[in-house]
């Protein structure tokens, strides 16, 4: 089976420019964890949920906040909520940035002739979820892990599972 008898032929994308907190919006409307992005008809990144999910990360504390002796047994809750303090600050400024700050540069894409079992072996060997796939540089669909779950099962005729019974 080839991607393209696999593939969400009406892949929804992003522009560059697009707010992180309209990223969050669409994942949620439409139930997906990524979305490749472009510059018109280019596709020149992709964001997803392990994008946004890094920006939590904080700072480490700087070695130079250092407390006497006797007071060692405060100086991990001052750490902790310098800690709390920084991540607050973070993620109130993530939902105004544009996802060209955060989204991934190298993009991993499918072609419509590729195999989907190629298309699978493809996403173990990079560790990703979703392939974007392009015809002449412009995209046409997006293949999902899910996608090659749903054509491997829809290839085998006949019942199975509850159907069976």
């Amino acid at each position: 089976m080839l991607v393209k008898d696999a593939m969400t032929k009406e892949a929804i994308v992003c522009s560059a420019e697009t707010s992180l907190r309209e990223v969050v919006a669409l994942f949620r409307k439409h139930h997906i964890g990524g979305l490749p992005v472009t510059d018109g008809t280019e596709l020149v990144g992709i964001i997803t949920e392990s994008d946004l999910i890094a920006l939590l990360e904080t700072e480490r504390i700087s070695d130079d906040l250092w407390l006497p002796s006797p007071f060692e047994i405060i100086e991990v809750p001052i750490r902790e909520y310098i800690n709390w303090e920084k991540t607050k600050h973070a993620l109130r400024n993530i939902g105004d940035m544009p996802v060209k700050k955060v989204m991934t540069h190298r993009v991993v894409t499918a072609s419509e002739d590729m195999d989907v079992e190629a298309a699978a072996a493809l996403m173990l060997k990079e560790g990703i979820a979703r392939l974007p796939v392009l015809r002449a540089k412009k995209i046409v669909g997006i293949i999902t892990r899910a996608d090659i779950i749903n054509a491997i099962g829809s290839s085998y005729p006949g019942k199975t599972g509850a159907d069976a019974e």
